[in-house]
């Protein structure tokens, strides 16, 4: 590839493919038509790479909303491959397609009016008992989530563990997408989280003095003055914005001015 032809390389978002001397190109193949892409994008930059927008399938763009669920194979092995597109880097050969929406079926309630129990996810969900322990939920998970073993906490209405196991999931469906016995698995996650913090976490003392501070109009003029500042003020404010530290036990903000 020229040096006129690498300046000349864009993708849909607006961003300029940063291509190192000496990139390789592979072929992959996008719904079965074959692409020649860098070696060194992910998924997602070389479908924009090949040409196509995204109008679906693309949210954060980083590992976090689940909108770019992807399946693939790599010629040859039969092996069937999970993974987000916006973290996977493409593999010569690969042949993929996205999932951009999985048909679960998630069951209405009301969390006011339902326990943390068993019986309640058994009546919610009750194909969660036709688990046949095959693990593949689990090897579907593109954020290495233990699927299988918190579905068999939800059997044994442990909703803690369930809530604790399934915190990193991203409600993508590759799950639900494998499972024999046709468990919506991160449904099922959802709702135990949910039963989890409002029947058995212990509420913050801090909470309602709060909730009270916010009702009472404390912080109506802080807000006015974000929305009434200009792009530059934001982002000089969030450049310069005071860090929480990871453990932030005893900690305390320089101004307390909003506190």
């Amino acid at each position: 590839m020229s040096e006129a032809q690498k300046k000349e390389i864009k993708v849909a978002t607006g961003d300029r493919a940063i291509l190192p001397e000496g990139t390789r190109l592979v072929p992959i193949f996008i719904m079965g038509k074959r692409y020649l892409v860098p070696e060194t994008m992910t998924i997602q930059k070389s479908l924009e790479y090949a040409g196509y927008q995204f109008i679906r399938s693309c949210g954060c763009r980083g590992g976090i909303c689940g909108a770019c669920a992807t399946v693939y194979r790599i010629l040859g092995d039969y092996h069937l491959n999970f993974c987000l597109a916006c973290q996977t880097v493409v593999q010569e050969n690969m042949y993929l397609t996205q999932v951009p929406f999985f048909p679960a079926n998630r069951t209405p309630y009301k969390l006011e009016e339902l326990d943390a129990s068993a019986e309640t996810i058994m009546k919610l969900y009750p194909e969660v008992m036709k688990c046949v322990a095959c693990n593949t939920c689990t090897k579907s998970c593109p954020m290495d989530i233990e699927v299988m073993e918190y579905v068999n906490a939800a059997m044994r209405g442990d909703i803690a563990k369930v809530a604790r196991l399934s915190f990193d999931c991203i409600q993508c469906g590759l799950c639900s997408s494998r499972c024999p016995a046709q468990i919506q698995h991160f449904h099922l996650a959802q709702l135990c989280r949910r039963l989890h913090a409002k029947y058995q976490v212990p509420r913050a003392e801090h909470l309602q003095p709060r909730v009270a501070d916010i009702n009472a109009g404390k912080y109506d003029e802080m807000l006015k003055n974000l929305v009434d500042n200009d792009e530059e003020s934001l982002r000089k404010l969030y450049v310069e914005r005071e860090m929480e530290p990871q453990n932030s036990e005893g900690w305390e903000p320089q101004d307390k001015s909003f506190l």
